[in-house]
């Protein structure tokens, strides 16, 4: 597919060449949003796939046809980011029966460009849940955190640091031992010292901005429920 081939052309290519292909289970999303998919009819059953315009669902050992059609499903159903429709399928999934076995593990795991921890590496999201009674809903938790410290918010949701919010802060700084000041108050050099070290003990750098001096409001509401 680096090369251009679509993913259907791609994923030909591939069987052609592997003498187990029989037991093989894959699915391929191209750049335009072609999806190819492949179960080996030696993949332990039940096993099956299904392909839509920018997805590919698949699984073995499961307990039916069910559990693809309804990810399916609720991937194209589910708005937002990728990260969070991948998780939305996956859910939904484990809802129609999903392992035959039973639940153990969940990840997920999301690229672009310069995605990652400030535009260093093209990781956006990178999680994993090995061993756990509730693997998806555990992947949804960690996912919301990785979204709180390293989402982005639109510009009517970043907020001024002045007014309440500038006392909220300072309440909150106040109350992890990075402020020693009055809460009231216009902004100053003390306040702006206390508030870039906090920021970055907290790690909330992509979601304050202290030359503008604004707040993504999903970072302040986290940081008010600690008041």
């Amino acid at each position: 597919m680096r090369d251009g081939l679509s993913a259907r052309d791609a994923l030909a290519k591939l069987l052609e060449q592997d003498a187990d292909r029989d037991l093989r289970q894959v699915g391929l999303v191209d750049a335009r949003g072609g999806a190819a998919a492949h179960t080996g009819p030696g993949c332990h059953a039940w096993a099956g796939h299904l392909v839509g315009e920018g997805f590919a669902c698949q699984g073995n050992i499961l307990v039916g046809q069910e559990t693809v059609d309804t990810m399916a499903a609720a991937f194209r159903g589910a708005k937002g980011e990728l990260s969070s429709r991948l998780v939305a399928a996956l859910a939904a999934g484990e809802r129609a029966g999903g392992d035959k076995r039973g639940k153990q593990a969940s990840a997920l795991y999301v690229v672009r460009p310069k995605g990652g921890y400030g535009g260093m590496n093209d990781v956006l999201v990178d999680l994993r849940v090995d061993d756990h009674a509730d693997p998806v809903k555990e992947l949804s938790r960690l996912l919301d955190l990785n979204n709180l410290y390293f989402g982005t918010s639109p510009d009517i949701d970043k907020l001024p640091i002045e007014g309440d919010v500038l006392a909220d802060l300072r309440r909150v700084m106040a109350s992890k031992g990075f402020y020693r000041g009055n809460a009231s108050g216009p902004w100053d050099d003390a306040t702006a010292k206390a508030l870039d070290i906090f920021v970055a003990s907290e790690n909330f750098e992509e979601r304050v901005d202290l030359r503008k001096r604004t707040i993504d409001r999903a970072v302040l509401a986290h940081l008010r429920t600690h008041l």
